[in-house]
């Protein structure tokens, strides 16, 4: 047959034609498109195409399962990719990539990271929370296809029914779409991120104290040191943060409470909620900032003295650094995220995260028994939240 002439032929083969061919070879539709009938009989589709300036055969599929219409559109499909500068390979491995639904990646989630938890009350309420609360709202659907309305619909019955627990799921689903993401399923954002701005707003109590999520805080206390805030009121801020203590604890400390040599920070029952002396580990960050409070503070008897050298910095210092630096949380709810960190990736008991925050025992046949306060133990929780937020040199 004498070869056609002009433009290259389109749409050669017929349904006709197709059945009538028997022979073994390679059959031209156009455009790159041929036929390949085998030796067996059997019938497959082949795109001949150019891509990124190497010439490469892609398999389209049997005859049996994409016909000539569908083979048609999948070879023009490839050809606009691969002239925009794609791949249609990639594209081809990507669309036969299986992906997990959100059940299964929460299940694989708590099983690669069960092994580094401890604590095994932890570790059944992690899988729990997102069986119970999560998996009957996106169990099935798959974890590149979640969007935040999702979300949503999985965090507002319990929202302000139960604050904390909401909180927890919401973080939880925040590990799963991160390991997601990390293991190639999802491309872009983290459909939890911002989903509190869709959420209605929760008491005064819970909204008063909202927390940062722990895994931002290292971050947090490395951008407030360095911007342009008061250095006492930084000084005090980190100081809050590390030790966990409440704003009024931090604000109205006294040079006198600070034992240099035994590194700990003893403030008194009058300034503690529960009406006890509180003993605070002092880890070597903390040392620091204390020493260079003292050193600037002049001859006030508070270690953070506001501009009258008689009076403490006032108590909504912090809230106007969150406010600066655009930060939606407060002061006091730093310790919801050290909370939280130690549930999450330590694993110290209950107790000794519960004594860290000098909160009361409500069991009271437990307070009879521990008459102690786990000093050293607690020691040792703060050096790891230390470590976590400024780098093992920083403890």
């Amino acid at each position: 047959m004498p070869k056609a002439k002009g433009k290259h032929q389109e749409k050669v083969l017929t349904a006709l034609k197709i059945r009538q061919l028997s022979t073994p070879g390679r059959y031209a539709d156009g455009n790159g498109l041929y036929l390949i009938v085998d030796p067996s009989g059997a019938k497959r589709w082949i795109m001949r195409i150019l891509v990124q300036g190497k010439r490469r055969d892609i398999g389209l599929g049997g005859l049996n399962l994409v016909p000539l219409a569908e083979a048609r559109e999948k070879a023009l499909e490839f050809r606009k990719l691969a002239r925009s500068g794609g791949d249609p390979l990639a594209a081809k491995r990507e669309s036969k990539k299986v992906y997990p639904t959100f059940k299964a990646a929460a299940e694989a989630v708590h099983t690669e990271h069960k092994g580094s938890w401890k604590n095994e009350k932890h570790t059944s309420q992690w899988i729990n929370t997102l069986t119970q609360y999560a998996v009957p709202v996106i169990g099935n659907m798959r974890v590149d296809r979640i969007e935040t309305p999702d979300i949503l619909k999985v965090l507002t019955p319990i929202w302000l029914t139960k604050p904390e627990t909401a909180r927890r799921v919401r973080q939880r689903l925040s590990a799963v779409f991160d390991w997601a993401k990390a293991s190639g399923y999802r491309i872009g954002d983290n459909p939890v991120d911002g989903v509190v701005r869709g959420l209605p707003k929760q008491a005064d109590r819970d909204s008063h104290h909202e927390a940062m999520p722990f895994a931002q805080v290292p971050t947090f206390v490395s951008t407030m040191k360095a911007k342009n805030n008061s250095l006492t009121a930084k000084l005090a801020f980190e100081l809050l943060i590390l030790s966990a203590t409440r704003t009024s604890e931090t604000l109205l400390a006294k040079k006198g409470e600070i034992d240099f040599e035994a590194k700990l920070w003893t403030i008194p029952a009058e300034r503690m909620k529960a009406k006890r002396a509180h003993r605070v580990p002092l880890v070597d960050r903390c040392i620091e900032i204390l020493k260079q409070a003292i050193a600037i503070s002049g001859d006030s008897e508070y270690l953070f003295p506001g501009r009258d050298q008689e009076k403490p910095l006032s108590n909504m210092v912090f809230l106007a650094i969150l406010r600066r630096m655009n930060v939606p949380v407060t002061g006091h709810g730093f310790r919801s995220s050290f909370r939280d960190w130690a549930s999450e990736t330590t694993s110290f008991p209950r107790e000794i995260a519960e004594m860290a925050l000098a909160h009361t025992i409500d069991n009271k046949v437990e307070a009879a028994y521990r008459r102690g306060d786990l000093l050293e133990k607690r020691r040792e929780l703060m050096e790891a939240w230390a470590n976590f937020i400024n780098g093992p040199k920083a403890a």
